[in-house]
Parts: structure tokens; C-alpha cells; sequence
């Protein structure tokens, strides 16, 4: 058994080009901080300290509140996208689901499509409703 290497040096061993590579990185990383603290460009002007949108200066707070009906239509969207994985999911098992899970999928894209009209109806897809009728008709809905 004198030829056989111990753990600590096998784990030694292991472990090195692990360890060479995290100073590969720390070593380029400081290099690049270093390299454009010295070469980049320096401004000092008022301008370089304001908020910039898409070359439009800033109008107003930028702590404004969204309106409800944001939300409502994010909430619509994540919906109908959980909807979209779960149809992927029976296109790939659909032969061996058969008719059962072709039945429980039309009863499930007939619910889905239940809260879509119950959503049209309480006006929650109107772009052109006001925030504060759709606000309204949100608390209305909580208050059920």
C-alpha cells in the first residue's frame, strides 16, 4: 500500500487548476478596472449626472405609480403565457395522453377562455378606459 498517493494529495492535485483559474479571472478582471480607470475618457460636466430615457431628457418624478390597469394586463399576460407552456407540454405528450388528456385540454383552454371573456366584460383589456374606472372595478373585484 506505499504506492498508493494519499486523499489530501489527490485532493490537492484535483483542485489546482480550479484554484489557477479563479486568479486567471481575478488577475483579468483587475487588469481591465485598472487599463480603463487610465485610458477612459474623463467629464466633469452637470449634464453627465442626470437621468437619461432613450435621448429624452427627463420630464418629471421618476417615482410615478402605475395605474391598476398595468398590472391587470401583466396579470392577463402571465396568465395566458403559463397557458402557453402548459399547451406545449401536452403537444409534446399528446399520443400517450389520448383522448382523456385531449378532453382535459379543451376543458382547460374553455376556462382559460371563460376568464378572458370575464375580464373583456369587466373592462379590464380597454386601453381606452380611464385608470380610475379600472381601479374601481379592481377593488370591486377583491371586494366579491
Amino acid at each position: 500500500m506505499q504506492g498508493l498517493p494519499s486523499e489530501s494529495t489527490l485532493a490537492s492535485q484535483g483542485l489546482w487548476p480550479l484554484a489557477a483559474y479563479a486568479l486567471l479571472v481575478l488577475a483579468m478582471l483587475v487588469a481591465v478596472v485598472v487599463i480603463s480607470a487610465l485610458v477612459g475618457p474623463r467629464h466633469s460636466a452637470r449634464r453627465r449626472d442626470l437621468p437619461y430615457e432613450s435621448g429624452v431628457p427627463p420630464t418629471g418624478m421618476a417615482s410615478l405609480r402605475f395605474p391598476v390597469h398595468f398590472y391587470i394586463i401583466a396579470l392577463a399576460f402571465l396568465i395566458f403565457d403559463l397557458e402557453a407552456a402548459f399547451l406545449f407540454a401536452w403537444a409534446v405528450a399528446a399520443r400517450e395522453v389520448g383522448w382523456l388528456g385531449y378532453i382535459e385540454l379543451v376543458v382547460f383552454i374553455v376556462m382559460l377562455l371563460a376568464g378572458l371573456a370575464y375580464l373583456w366584460a369587466k373592462g379590464a383589456l380597454d386601453w381606452g378606459a380611464s385608470p380610475a374606472n379600472v381601479a374601481a372595478s379592481a377593488t370591486e373585484e377583491i371586494d366579491l
